[in-house]
């Protein structure tokens, strides 16, 4: 496999896990969120990453997720199974049920917490690798992981067989770069900013995109890839700029958060635009009354309309 193997271009964000107020995964909330999803015309999605809770979910959540998901999977919309796990045997379990799912690959981080090494993490990526035959997208999260994937490391994963993307979210923006241009021609290569340096950079034809963060916005997030691929820089700097807005009213530099936790912000967005996104779970907390009030006003910034919070 390699970068021709799959034709994941644009924003694919990795969505919010809906939980019911009493915790239990609630399929249905799903379908309307991943539907609201494919209406806007985003150009994929990644469920059970970070904002989805991978960590509260049990196995067989998991696999409902992904069989659920599936169901709206096209051409046009790839849906992609995160399987992060702290073995590798939970890994390939989890990247099992992709593929019985009939996702379109799976997205994968080194295991968080235990800080393996360079020869560790290769391991880990090739036993998940050669149990499965679904492409994989390597994750580097130093944020989550403690681990910042060099280029060189990188290099040495995109040759493994299932590897056919990069997802680098990493915050040293010269290792992304450096990583970006020793490996565009192998694998397919997320994370540009939707910036005026990112809209410069993909209509010189670098990058694939961005793996974000909940799909929040809708229509304008797929757009900024949209008016990219037309050649519309200006279009594309001022859709852009719409992802700063919240970007910089909710989280820093470090994709830490100001407030809350990440989840229950995006959950909050959305239910404040009328999704059935539900609720965390423990030990995740929802907002404050002055927590949803900071989201709130964001959106109202953006100019999106919202509405009273439903106890959904």
């Amino acid at each position: 496999m390699d970068r021709n193997t799959v034709n994941w271009r644009g924003y694919i964000p990795a969505i919010t896990t809906p939980f019911t107020r009493e915790g239990s995964l609630d399929i249905d909330a799903l379908h309307v969120q991943v539907a609201w999803l494919v209406d806007e015309g985003i150009q994929g999605a990644i469920l059970a990453g970070t904002s989805g809770e991978w960590f509260s979910l049990s196995a067989k959540e998991r696999a409902e997720l992904f069989a659920a998901g599936a169901e709206h999977q096209s051409g046009a919309f790839p849906v992609l199974g995160a399987c992060n796990a702290f073995t590798p045997q939970e890994a390939i379990a989890h990247a099992r049920a992709a593929e019985a799912a009939g996702l379109a690959g799976i997205l994968l981080t080194p295991p968080p917490y235990i800080v393996p090494n360079g020869k560790e993490i290769v391991a880990f990526y090739r036993a998940v690798s050669d149990a499965t035959d679904i492409p994989m997208t390597v994750y580097n999260w130093p944020r989550g992981c403690v681990v910042d994937m060099d280029v060189e490391l990188l290099t040495e994963l995109a040759q493994i067989e299932n590897v056919v993307a990069i997802k680098n979210s990493t915050g040293d923006f010269a290792s992304f770069l450096a990583g970006m241009y020793a490996l565009e021609g192998e694998v397919r290569y997320f994370g540009l900013p939707t910036n005026a340096l990112g809209a410069d950079l993909a209509i010189l034809g670098h990058g694939d995109g961005l793996m974000g963060t909940g799909g929040i916005l809708g229509r304008d997030q797929a757009d900024f890839w949209n008016a990219v691929d037309a050649g519309d820089r200006e279009r594309a700097v001022q859709l852009g700029k719409k992802d700063r807005v919240y970007m910089d009213a909710w989280f820093r530099p470090d994709y830490g958060v100001q407030f809350g936790n990440q989840q229950a912000i995006i959950k909050t967005a959305l239910r404040l635009r009328g999704i059935p996104a539900g609720f965390v779970r423990a030990p995740l907390l929802e907002l404050t009354p002055d927590e949803v009030a900071r989201v709130e006003a964001t959106l109202h910034e953006l100019g999106i309309d919202t509405h009273p919070l439903a106890d959904d």
